[in-house]
């Protein structure tokens, strides 16, 4: 099956192929829950961090531990969720047998294989993850220091932003940094996300326990 059939699938959303390169996006790791946001159609609180007609999506890096096939990976696959994708990366077992560091032309070969031979249980097995979470779902695989998404969401998200911010943006932008604002803030806030890591985790789980007792509700 060719990539523009992958695409003309449910599972594909927007292909945009990352060359191979080092981990760490910014992506968040297992059992991260949905962000914060702004969006009307929340529920607990104003403007609340969930869409009321979203699943929920708790319990996903635990389906996937129990879905995928136990011979794609090397341990458990990481599961990242928000509000409109869910990201399954896993580390695929090394390219040859006692190799301690292979080539980055290797590991991207050994990925693109991946790629293909597993195409269609991808799609299957995301069709389902769709139907029961209610977000896309994107892949990618890693070997070593080398990774790749397949398919992935690009998601745009509006802001208004005072002078004062403006200038930070437009400083990164003048320095080379970042060619545009837009590039600039998503620049900032993979910053901060990596800076951040353990704050925010413990404050989504906060969020999480919080909402959890919410809808229990007191025992009258």
């Amino acid at each position: 099956m060719s990539a523009e059939e992958e695409r003309s699938q449910a599972d594909a959303g927007q292909e945009s192929e990352q060359g191979a390169g080092p981990r760490g996006r910014g992506h968040r790791g297992p059992g991260a829950g949905p962000r914060r946001g702004g969006h009307r159609g929340g529920f607990g609180r104003p403007g609340g961090w969930q869409h009321a007609e979203l699943p929920p999506a708790d319990d996903a890096p635990d389906w996937f531990a129990g879905r995928l096939p136990s011979d794609w990976f090397v341990g458990q696959a990481s599961v990242s969720v928000d509000r409109e994708e869910i990201i399954v990366t896993g580390e695929l077992p090394p390219v040859a047998e006692g190799a301690d560091a292979p080539s980055d032309a290797a590991a991207a070969g050994r990925i693109s294989r991946f790629r293909e031979d597993t195409r269609t249980e991808r799609m299957k097995i995301a069709a389902e993850a769709e139907a029961r979470y209610g977000r896309k779902v994107s892949w990618g695989a890693e070997i070593g220091d080398t990774g790749v998404l397949f398919t992935h969401l690009s998601v745009p998200v509006m802001t208004r932003l005072r002078q004062p911010e403006r200038q930070v943006l437009d400083t990164l932008v003048d320095a080379g940094v970042a060619r545009s604002r837009s590039e600039a803030l998503s620049w900032a806030v993979n910053l901060v996300g990596q800076h951040t890591d353990e704050w925010l985790a413990n404050l989504r789980q906060a969020m999480a326990e919080v909402d959890k007792l919410r809808a229990q509700g007191p025992d009258l």
